[in-house]
């Protein structure tokens, strides 16, 4: 193989909107966030007009070139431009290289694909919350060629092969979303038995507390202290803590009275009632226990008498009641929920040993289909590796593509 320099082998940038565009010029805008670490480009459904879009909407790309993010480069956003019936409008977050005589484009994508070009980008971003890298230090990164005619077998190997993958990880991803709805539908099952059967009551009236956490808790937000719990802490879709991202508070004790109403206790049910969190379920365990609630989200006390915490909040995050309890008499969705709308909701007067039972079947039913889901996921993940390892192997030359397939290829792949 020869060593070149990528701007020997391909222009970058070469093609810009200028600010004489045409205020009217209709066009799909592609920003980081539209590309994945797997090389897919989200496309938009709709268009935007020059005049509408960011300042930051300059990049042309032909179908074939390569885009690269040079901001934010550790999310590996690196992709071919797909072929598209619309015009497409790069950020100028992306460096734009295309093919010249010396390469095929097909390699060109490919090898930006390879682990050894991703590390050389990640490795030479600066900087910390936003590391990124100069189009022209791309250009001077240095790419291994052999004959243009083995970078054609090496791609048409690569073509073969990453649309087999493709297509199995497409069938697990439809196979993760169908879970996902039969998980709903599990969840939704919590009702069995109460439609038009059971007598029904407010939330307000079989619960001992229904509050919030104070204002002004900002200032005692501390690296120590009791565990705030914040609308981020939820899950769209579990009832568990997300436990990731903690905050704390030390409450001063001029405000302990105030603090007492909003501290959690095992059993209790949070809901998020502010922002794109409206709606989301928690039920309190010990590892929130003794923390308190922030303003953006909603605690209730079930009576023990009336409720039990868990199919409670099984009932809350179910999807017929979040459609009762975010849809709008105008057909529109809720972005904030109020103490009374949550006091408002009508529950099912069950029995508590219904209830319990009823939650334990669900919880049982929730656990198997997770397991499932998690062993998709893994299944993936293992793909997507073995497709990083199967292009950086052919790529750099680490097999001969005239006689490999391609299928034994595991270097950097974990089971």
């Amino acid at each position: 193989m020869t060593a070149y320099r990528i701007k020997d082998v391909a222009r970058i940038n070469r093609r810009t909107l200028s600010e004489a565009t045409n205020p009217g010029c209709e066009f799909k805008y592609i920003d980081i966030g539209a590309v994945d670490g797997l090389g897919n480009v989200d496309i938009p459904n709709e268009r935007v007009t020059f005049a509408a879009a960011p300042s930051r909407a300059r990049r042309l790309a032909p179908s074939g070139a390569v885009i690269v993010s040079t901001v934010r480069t550790y999310l590996r956003a690196i992709a071919v431009v797909p072929s598209s019936q619309d015009p497409l409008v790069f950020s100028t977050g992306f460096a734009v290289l295309e093919a010249e005589s010396k390469i095929e484009s097909r390699f060109l994508g490919y090898y930006c694909c390879s682990q050894p070009f991703i590390h050389e980008i990640v490795a030479r971003s600066t900087g910390v919350s936003y590391p990124a890298i100069n189009a022209s230090e791309i250009g001077n990164l240095t790419i291994p060629l052999p004959p243009l005619e083995e970078q054609r077998r090496i791609a048409d190997l690569l073509d073969a092969e990453t649309a087999r993958i493709d297509q199995l990880s497409a069938a697990m991803r439809t196979q993760d979303a169908l879970l996902a709805q039969r998980r709903l539908c599990v969840v939704d099952s919590v009702r069995d038995g109460t439609e038009g059967c059971a007598p029904s009551a407010r939330l307000g009236y079989l619960t001992t507390l229904v509050t919030s956490g104070s204002r002004g808790w900002s200032e005692y937000v501390s690296d120590t202290g009791e565990l705030f719990f914040r609308s981020a802490n939820l899950h769209s879709d579990r009832i568990t803590a997300k436990l990731a991202n903690v905050a704390y508070v030390d409450v001063p004790e001029a405000a302990a009275a105030e603090a007492r109403r909003a501290r959690i206790v095992a059993g209790d049910v949070l809901i998020g009632i502010t922002g794109a969190n409206a709606g989301w379920v928690c039920l309190a365990g010990d590892d929130v226990s003794g923390g308190y609630v922030s303003q953006h989200v909603c605690l209730v006390r079930p009576d023990p008498r009336h409720l039990n915490g868990e199919w409670l909040a099984l009932l809350m995050a179910s999807p017929t009641v979040q459609s009762d309890l975010l849809g709008s008499q105008y057909g529109g969705t809720k972005t904030q929920l109020s103490l009374p709308d949550v006091r408002e909701i009508h529950i099912p007067t069950i029995p508590i040993q219904r209830q319990v039972q009823a939650a334990r079947s669900v919880r049982r039913r929730i656990d198997i289909i997770d397991r499932q889901r998690t062993l998709r996921l893994r299944q993936l993940q293992i793909l997507a590796e073995r497709r990083q390892a199967l292009i950086t192997a052919a790529v750099t030359g680490q097999f001969d593509v005239s006689t490999a397939s391609g299928r034994n290829v595991t270097e950097g792949v974990t089971v």
